[in-house]
């Protein structure tokens, strides 16, 4: 529909996808000659179509330019090198140091139904609308808001919180390195306490019993054990610091595996999907492998039994609570990592056709599948532990660098070919990080590659440019105090920021692009329109659980602390400055795109909610986007005044 046609009622359906003009050139025959006559053309009509401001021609005497998106956009290897790097990137270091404790002291078992119900009606809606959003513009998460350009500022916001998560991230692989280099040794470093770095207090867990705890404190806050002294006084030395405003230098054994992460990086991304999409193989296949050896080791220990009972362990009670509510809402969120701009940059690079729709239910599955299998692993050793300290579970459950850092290798020290296990271990943590990694910084380079032609002709320094800026920026998260600005990070960078941006992805794309519209992009992909339910949960659903998450995040704040450490006043000012450095780019980008765009304000508002390839219908006058929008919001507003005369 476009030039001449009828205008739209204001019944019209919302946002119906506008059809482009269609041009017909008719080759003209050729003058009668003499002789035999010329062979007959085999294509007399070339039909030549715009669309998403691509043209192509169903003439076969003209090579057809691709359909959607750059003409030369790479595209993955293989099927099954995007599915490892969405699985690589979703399966993080969260899945086995956060779920199973959360799962545990939510109810057990119980904890499941908020988690998958969370999971149908709002994880894996969200999944499949960045995986189709991208695959369908093939662009990175800045230019796929051509759909609607007042949006573009949730793309840069996304970008950003990706690269500050890239700056703490690559720190946590780091210690995981740092570990598996220490591992190589007859006798591991954290089990004894007459190492140099060891204090005077330190406790041989050996020596260690349950009346050493007292005044109800919990064997996982000890800090005085061996695996504990080595993290926090051998790894971090956060024994000469006193606090986020005394940090002093880098250390230099951490920086140099902070090196190594980096060049892992780099040379895993340089190329492109080519590359990294051949690394995953390792990195996303690795972990499985490993945990399957892990749980199966785990489950023969003595007290494994118990460790699992505690874990799968039901009180439906728990469901009474609204905190239970709350994590399982967060947890299945951060879970999936909608909303960093990899996905879209990950399905940007597939093909056309592909059934997006089937990758979004199979790798968020494998993911929360993953989750729930990692407790198995992590709640037998804990178990274990539990019987050979002679306390209870309770004692021992803990979550976050903690579980992994301190409670998990001290339990690998005990073992029988000790050295074996911890190797093993810190390889999963290595490959589960790196991954996880690769798929922020791939959402950073390609968003901002996309956006930039500068940057995409020279990708290779770009992708260099970004890698070595994340080193230097994370050697203040490696310094005596480097936990403490990477605790304010991890809090601050991509906490209530991150749920505010995918909040405005959603409402950019159900509400302003429009469902109707959005699914009938899906349909030209893979031939069929999702469901009814999967439109009710984009435009309803899912905002109502991001403005849910978004405001609970918000009221739960609590001044930041680490241990018993409280953060300054002005470290939390710091701290909801950088949170609010991503968040304010998406008010920015829409008065600026609205002040330079010109015309009457009802043409500019037109512009920017209009997708750009369609723009020469506000020119014209047939603005049917916003038309549509408009009628619609007002017949609203008209049936709403009708129900209350009538009501009262």
């Amino acid at each position: 529909e476009g030039r001449g046609q009828p205008r739209c009622s204001p019944g019209a359906r919302m946002n119906k996808q506008i059809q482009p003009d269609r041009k017909v050139s008719v080759v003209a025959p050729l003058p009668e000659r003499a002789g035999p006559p010329p062979p007959r053309k085999d294509v007399e009509l070339i039909l030549v179509k715009e669309h998403n401001g691509v043209q192509y021609t169903s003439s076969n005497l003209l090579p057809a330019a691709p359909r959607h998106g750059p003409p030369d956009r790479e595209t993955w290897g293989k099927k099954i090198d995007f599915l490892l790097s969405v699985i690589g990137f979703a399966v993080d270091l969260a899945n086995v140091w956060r779920f199973p404790y959360l799962c545990y002291k939510n109810g057990g078992g119980a904890f499941l139904i908020p988690y998958i119900l969370f999971l149908i009606i709002a994880g894996m809606p969200l999944f499949y609308m960045e995986l189709a959003l991208g695959q369908y513009n093939r662009e990175g998460a800045a230019t796929v808001w051509k759909i609607c350009p007042v949006f573009k500022g949730v793309g840069y916001a996304v970008i950003l919180i990706a690269l500050y998560v890239g700056f703490y991230y690559n720190v946590i692989i780091a210690w995981s390195l740092y570990y598996l280099f220490s591992s190589f040794t007859f006798e591991l470093p954290w089990t004894h306490c007459d190492n140099s770095w060891n204090s005077p207090n330190c406790t041989d867990p050996k020596l260690f019993n349950a009346s050493a705890l007292g005044n109800g404190t919990k064997y996982s806050k000890y800090k005085l054990t061996p695996a504990a002294e080595f993290y926090e006084r051998g790894v971090l030395h956060l024994h000469e610091s006193r606090g986020i405003h005394d940090l002093g230098l880098p250390r230099w054994q951490l920086s140099l595996c902070l090196l190594v992460v980096v060049i892992i990086l780099f040379f895993s991304l340089w190329k492109g999907v080519k590359t990294s999409g051949k690394v995953v193989w390792i990195t996303a296949t690795l972990p499985y492998v490993v945990l399957f050896v892990l749980l199966i080791h785990g489950i023969t220990l003595p007290g494994a039994y118990n460790g699992i009972n505690a874990y799968l362990h039901i009180d439906f009670r728990r469901l009474k609570e609204a905190t239970v509510w709350i994590d399982a809402a967060t947890q299945i969120f951060y879970s999936l990592g909608a909303g960093f701009g990899v996905l879209i940059a990950f399905a940007s690079y597939n093909k056309f056709d592909n059934n997006c729709y089937r990758d979004a239910l199979l790798t968020s599955t494998i993911n929360c599948v993953t989750s729930f299998i990692s407790g198995f692993a992590i709640f037998s050793i804990l178990g274990y532990m539990a019987h050979e300290h002679k306390v209870k579970i309770e004692d021992v459950a803990t979550e976050g660098a903690g579980l992994v850092f301190i409670l998990y290798p001290e339990a690998i020290s005990t073992l029988s070919g000790s050295t074996f296990w911890a190797v093993v271990f810190f390889i999963m943590l290595l490959t589960l990080g790196i991954d996880s990694s690769m798929g922020g910084m791939e959402a950073v380079i390609t968003g901002l590659a996309d956006d930039f032609q500068i940057l995409k002709q020279h990708r290779k320094l770009f992708t260099f440019g970004v890698s070595f800026g994340t080193f230097l920026l994370a050697l203040f998260c490696i310094t005596n105090g480097g936990i403490y600005v990477l605790t304010l990070l991890d809090t601050f960078a991509a906490g209530t920021s991150i749920l505010f941006a995918v909040l405005m992805e959603a409402i950019g794309v159900s509400w302003f692009y429009g469902v109707d519209r959005f699914s009938e992009d899906i349909q030209q992909m893979m031939g069929f329109k999702p469901g009814l339910y999967w439109r009710l949960c984009w435009k309803f659903v899912s905002p109502a659980f991001l403005l849910f998450v978004v405001i609970v995040s918000i009221i739960n704040f609590k001044p930041l602390t680490y241990d018993d450490y409280t953060f300054p006043l002005w470290a939390n000012r710091i701290g909801w400055g950088i949170a609010l450095s991503s968040m304010i780019l998406v008010p920015a980008y829409i008065i600026y795109k609205f002040m330079n765009v010109r015309g009457t304000f009802k043409e500019r508002l037109a512009y920017c909610i209009t997708p750009e390839n369609e723009h020469q219908l506000v020119a014209q006058g047939n603005v049917r986007q916003f038309k549509l929008m408009w009628n619609w919001l007002s017949a609203q507003a008209c049936s709403c005044l009708k129900v209350l005369r009538e009501t009262y």
